[in-house]
């Protein structure tokens, strides 16, 4: 994804991008018609609107708050974005994940894939790029250093750490953004200006110290505030307002009614491995192993593996047909295992949630059973 420039973006798959000058005139038109309302808005107006028109920002994670991130971004009319997550869509997600149906879930949709769907129904002007893959060390730098901003959607520090890094190398900024339970927080990361996020959070926390959606839960509200005020963050930095960035960390606890804005203007650190120091660890930790990952609340465990998948999953469906119940689709491969609780879903690049388990030695179990080693 190139970052757009001032001249006419480049056409790419169908998606109304500006190509001729007559089309500049007409979507200029429309644009007039569809984001009358924002322009009036006096920090924005048409020079905004047109800096917005050509900028480009990447979302990782399409679950809640991605959704809500992604869903203004491109209403609002901005000019390329990418949209990167790992999963599918499921029924646990619809009470809070606004972009998504039952239908998506029946059909085994990959979220980025759903939401491009519905984001192109909203708006076909924008760029819409879906990727279905996990953020790491040996892709971030493809995947986030060509954006103007990058915007946290996740709801794991692995994935917060690279998002960092690549933002203090290369100069980008990128919102941060977290809710469990009722509350959540987010803040406005700008390299060189303010605190980085391994200033703010030199280490992960502790296993079980801290509330996540598995033991607490979560309610769809604060995810709509916490995900727009991402929005809005980037909209500021994005329109040319850059000066209007909040300069805190926001908490936010809406079942009880509080609201607390954490100035962070001195916590830069100056021995911060990252931003000081520029040591990039996270980035730079290419281990040639297997990985897994319980994900939060979902009883399962995502296992990566060090090297692509080679054989295509209908030729992997084939010769696992006798073992189970096999749905096979253009973006995935799901096998329910006979006489088992674990449900196995496999992805073109070898990727594979195990449903069913906690236990990622259990779920390494099942994958080389399956796949092998």
């Amino acid at each position: 994804m190139e970052r757009p420039s001032d001249g006419p973006m480049e056409p790419a798959g169908g998606s109304g991008a500006v190509m001729t000058s007559d089309h500049i005139h007409l979507n200029k038109q429309e644009a007039g018609s569809r984001y009358v309302r924002q322009m009036r808005f006096a920090p924005i107006g048409a020079a905004g609107q047109q800096s917005l028109g050509s900028r480009s920002a990447v979302v990782v994670g399409l679950g809640a708050l991605g959704a809500v991130i992604a869903s203004h971004l491109v209403r609002g009319g901005i000019g390329r974005i990418r949209l990167i997550d790992r999963d599918i869509v499921e029924y646990s997600n619809l009470h809070r994940q606004m972009l998504y149906t039952e239908q998506d879930a029946e059909q085994l949709l990959p979220k980025a894939e759903a939401a491009a769907i519905r984001l192109r129904a909203a708006n076909s002007e924008p760029i819409i790029e879906p990727i279905v893959t996990e953020l790491s060390p040996s892709n971030a730098q493809k995947l986030l250093a060509d954006a103007d901003i990058i915007m946290d959607g996740t709801d794991n520090f692995s994935a917060r750490y690279l998002m960092n890094e690549v933002s203090v190398k290369h100069g980008i900024p990128w919102i941060y953004g977290g809710a469990v339970g009722g509350s959540g927080m987010c803040t406005s990361i700008i390299p060189g200006e303010t605190a980085c996020f391994r200033c703010l959070f030199p280490a992960p926390p502790a296993a079980g110290a801290v509330d996540t959606c598995e033991t607490a839960g979560v309610i769809s509200p604060i995810i709509d505030i916490i995900g727009s005020l991402q929005a809005a963050e980037a909209l500021k930095l994005l329109t040319g307002n850059a000066g209007a960035v909040n300069q805190g960390l926001t908490q936010v606890d809406v079942w009880n009614s509080q609201w607390m804005n954490i100035k962070t203007t001195q916590s830069r650190r100056s021995d911060c491995p990252v931003c000081a120091n520029r040591q990039f660890d996270a980035l730079e930790n290419h281990d040639n192993h297997t990985e897994t990952a319980s994900l939060c609340g979902r009883h399962t465990v995502q296992i990566t593996p060090p090297q692509p998948l080679q054989t295509p999953l209908p030729h992997i469906a084939s010769r696992l047909s006798h073992t189970g119940e096999i749905e096979l689709t253009r973006y995935l491969m799901r096998l329910s295992l006979a006489d088992s609780d674990y449900t196995f879903i496999l992805f073109p690049d070898g990727r594979a949630l195990v449903q069913g388990t906690d236990d990622p030695i259990t779920a390494q179990r099942i994958y080389n059973d399956l796949i092998g080693t």
